[in-house]
């Protein structure tokens, strides 16, 4: 009998299944050796040596268990993950288990494949203590960053705080970026355009003061605007200068771990430690009723975006039997990998393509089938011909002013019939590049049906949102893609940043533990110096250097740091305002934090010592409405589900009433719409007419429907401003911004 280790259940069974009765699989459910939990475990008289061993009940038991097997096993493999982690846990196990370390058990493998494990089962190899000593330095340098700052921390600012040797240059890059928000100060200019036909031709189109003299112009303020409108208003617009082109759109790479999680973000609205978790099952495998236990992803961890030969024909021959061969281009689609990655595996994408995301899709989990079905189509599209364009660039002149208008039409879709691309950012109205213009030539006079001016203030940079964070990670060579979900959830964790909608806004003690640490341990925060120590780790990997004499040239300098740290005073942090009254003398409730949490007090102390709860609900609030069935006061409160009347005689009388929020008429009977609040908290708009009626609606309906389609037209926000546009996704129709006042 013939053993073969793994880290999980579920990846030994999807690797049993392809390995005869010959071969018995095992799994060691993770590392089977820790460092302590409750001391540094870091012997710093013998080159920073850690104590690693089994801890737990279960890791020894594994352990016994593991060595009864190898007992009995005439060969011993070990297939833990390809990656520095994996390695390291092979290392231990050999250790553990007494293996021989001169000989060839290590075995890897991209995919959980029967081609694969079996070629990687003909193929063993030596551990690569390169890839062990690296991943054993960055153990050693996070333990010693946390377990050395975050009692500072405790000390100086309040108890239950953490630092960590990535986690803290992450949430420097939002402290970094609100701070900018914050010091920003807006610039006041204005928006001219004119809405022109062609007499002869449809359609109008939109053009946009841009150019005084043939240079390019900026309106600043009321009184040039109103110069330019009086020009405008008095000359003749003439086509000038018409630029046509055909520009294409490439198709983007296979997903690495950083793609796949910021497209789970921006597309399924998947945090990133959900994705990662869905991801590492379709990479392991689960029963998918009528296939077995089947794995449907290569390793989910790789920064390269390369991909077999084998893979690339698969996926050409594919495109030309869904899509037709116009849809294949005629060298197969090859991408360079960044120069910081590792490029020690494929980029991520399906197994087998003849397994598609609609063959499953009643067979498993939702979020399995759409980041399956993400994977499967981005791999996809990354081997298809380009999308074409027909672009057109237009100046239109009046006076001395030059008015530009863009239209862009799609000519053939290409790889976006496969695999569309992420908006991250609304573009702005004025600004739209798909527009449709009419055939112009130069020297069309054109007729002006409307002038619009509107005073705009330029915008802070935005706030970054989870998938922008750890493409901002990425860039700047801050920690691993396989590290990033962890670091989110543990900037959430320690309430260092909180979510605004998709925002990421720094609470105001993440700004105060990022300030303290930049004061005393600025390497800490230092974003360069963070990156730099990435590649010291590479480089451990790769040229073999000593990983001790890495620790010991960041640890060193830090321990001077600390020392000083300690003997700095104790550090205020806010407090955070609630939104609640105290019910004693009416001051806000501010949000404190004691020995057993967050409580409410009173921020009039000491003259009020009021404290509360956070889990006590809010006072209910006064309507001046009468119940109509006992005649007492019925009170406004807060339920699950929002505001809701309920009788101040309760439990005597238990009437209660929703208090609904009417938006609109709705466009198809011409009863009320309100708002209303599902069973899972979201929020949506509906018709009191229900069920007799129907309509439902995400976004805030107007009560109009749309002049071009005949869809009911909805409030949206875009960049901060309230417009109207049509409830269809296939219309473009623009009904323009909504003023406020």
């Amino acid at each position: 009998m013939k053993l073969v280790i793994v880290e999980s259940p579920a990846k030994a069974k999807t690797i049993g299944k392809y390995l005869g009765a010959d071969y018995k699989v095992d799994a060691s459910k993770g590392h089977i050796w820790d460092l302590p939990d409750k001391e540094m475990g870091i012997d710093f008289n013998n080159n920073y040596e850690p104590s690693l061993e089994a801890r737990k009940p279960e890791q020894r038991e594994t352990i016994l268990r593991l060595r009864r097997e190898v007992a009995k096993a005439e060969k011993v493999y070990l297939a833990t993950d390809p990656d520095r982690e994996g390695e390291a846990i092979s290392y231990h196990l050999q250790c553990a288990l007494n293996l021989d370390p001169n000989e060839k058990n290590r075995i890897m493998f991209n995919e959980i494949s029967k081609k694969a494990v079996n070629a990687a089962i003909e193929h063993p190899d030596y551990i690569n203590k390169g890839l062990v000593d690296a991943q054993q330095a960055r153990r050693v340098l996070d333990r010693l960053v946390g377990y050395t700052l975050s009692p500072v921390l405790c000390k100086k600012i309040r108890n239950k705080l953490s630092a960590g040797r990535v986690q803290s240059a992450a949430l420097r890059i939002l402290v970094d970026r609100e701070k900018e928000i914050k010091a920003f100060k807006p610039e006041e200019f204005w928006h001219v355009s004119a809405l022109l036909d062609k007499p002869t031709a449809k359609p109008q189109f939109k053009a946009v003061v841009s150019e005084q003299n043939g240079k390019k112009f900026k309106i600043i303020n009321e009184e040039q605007c109103n110069r330019v409108l009086r020009t405008l208003e008095s000359n003749p617009f003439v086509v000038g200068n018409v630029k046509k082109s055909v520009t294409q759109s490439k198709p983007l790479p296979p997903f690495t771990t950083s793609t796949m999680q910021q497209d789970a973000v921006n597309k399924l609205r998947m945090s990133s430690s959900a994705a990662m978790s869905v991801a590492q099952q379709l990479y392991e495998g689960f029963d998918i009723p009528g296939m077995g236990h089947v794995a449907l992803v290569t390793y989910i961890r790789t920064d390269s975006v390369r991909v077999s030969s084998d893979a690339i024909t698969a996926a050409r021959q594919r495109i030309a039997t869904v899509y037709g061969d116009k849809y294949v281009p005629a060298k197969p689609n090859i991408y360079a990998t960044k120069k910081q990655a590792q490029d020690a595996h494929e980029a991520i994408r399906p197994i087998n393509l003849d397994l598609t995301p609609e063959s499953i899709k009643d067979k498993v989990q939702r979020n399995q089938y759409l980041l399956y079905k993400l994977i499967y189509e981005r791999f996809l599209a990354s081997q298809a011909v380009n999308a074409s364009y027909n672009s057109v660039s237009v100046t239109v002149n009046c006076g001395e002013y030059g008015l530009t208008a863009t239209g862009k039409t799609l000519v053939f879709d290409g790889y976006l019939a496969i695999y569309g691309e992420v908006k991250t950012k609304e573009k702005d109205v004025a600004d739209e590049e798909n527009a449709l213009l009419p055939p112009l030539c130069e020297g069309d006079v054109l007729h002006v049906d409307q002038i619009n001016h509107e005073q705009r203030f330029t915008k802070p940079p935005a706030r970054y949102t989870e998938a922008s964070i750890i493409k901002a990670m990425e860039e700047k060579g801050i920690g691993r893609p396989s590290t990033y979900a962890t670091i989110m959830q543990t900037l959430y964790k320690r309430e260092y940043v909180n979510k605004d909608g998709k925002a990421l806004v720094p609470s105001n003690l993440g700004i105060q533990v990022t300030e303290y640490l930049q004061q005393y341990f600025g390497e800490v925060v230092d974003i360069k110096f963070t990156a730099e120590m990435e590649d010291k780790l590479d480089a451990i990997e790769d040229n073999g250097e000593h990983w001790y004499k890495v620790v010991d040239s960041f640890y060193k300098p830090m321990e001077q740091e600390v020392r000083k740290a300690l003997h700095s005073d104790k550090v205020s942090v806010p407090e955070e305002v609630s939104d609640v009254k105290c019910d004693k003398c009416g001051s806000p409730m501010v949000i404190r934090v004691g020995r057993y949490g967050k409580y409410l007090a009173c921020s009039n102390y000491p003259a009020c010592s009021n404290i509360r709860s956070l889990k006590e609900k809010v006072p209910p609030k006064e309507t001046g409405i009468i119940c109509e069935i006992c005649g007492g006061k019925m009170l406004e409160r807060q339920g699950r589900y929002g505001k809701y009347l309920a009788c101040s005689n309760y439990p005597q009388c238990k009437n209660t009433k929703p208090i609904t929020e009417t938006v609109a008429k709705c466009p198809k009977c011409g009863k009320n719409v309100i708002k209303r609040v599902s069973k899972r908290g979201v929020v949506f708009y509906g018709c009191t007419g229900y069920p007799d009626c129907d309509f439902v609606s995400w976004d805030i309906p107007t009560g109009q429907l749309c002049p071009q389609c005949g869809a009911h037209l909805v409030y949206k926000t875009l960049r901060n401003k309230k417009v109207i546009r049509c409830s269809n996704k296939d219309c473009k129709y623009d009904g323009g911004e909504v003023s406020e006042s």
